[in-house]
């Protein structure tokens, strides 16, 4: 049996699908950011951030930005692939405010 659904789609789903990215998107839109106020903003555990933002990082959707500070200052930002994003998340808050209780 062929598949029906467009392999780009079904990639994009399983990118945007695993837990915490979504929110690490939604919450990168705001402007630069560093790792603990991600982790602090959305709960998620170091660990974890690490991982997604390693994913992000190789799917060209986050930039990580290594400042030669002392101490080092490392920022995440969103790439124009990752800020192309915005309307979607914009849409998947719009849906959620009119359709989902908490």
């Amino acid at each position: 049996m062929e598949k029906s659904i467009c392999p780009r789609f079904e990639k994009a789903m399983g990118l945007l699908s695993q837990r915490w990215t979504g929110l690490i998107i939604y919450q990168l839109l705001s402007g630069p950011q560093r790792f603990c106020n991600i982790e602090t903003s959305i709960g998620v555990s170091g660990r974890v951030l690490s991982e997604r933002l390693k994913d992000l990082e190789n799917e060209g959707i986050v930039k990580r930005e290594v400042f030669p500070e002392t101490p080092v200052r490392i920022e995440y930002t969103l790439t124009e692939k990752g800020r192309s994003l915005a309307p979607l998340m914009k849409e998947i808050e719009t849906w959620s405010q009119n359709w989902l209780q908490v």
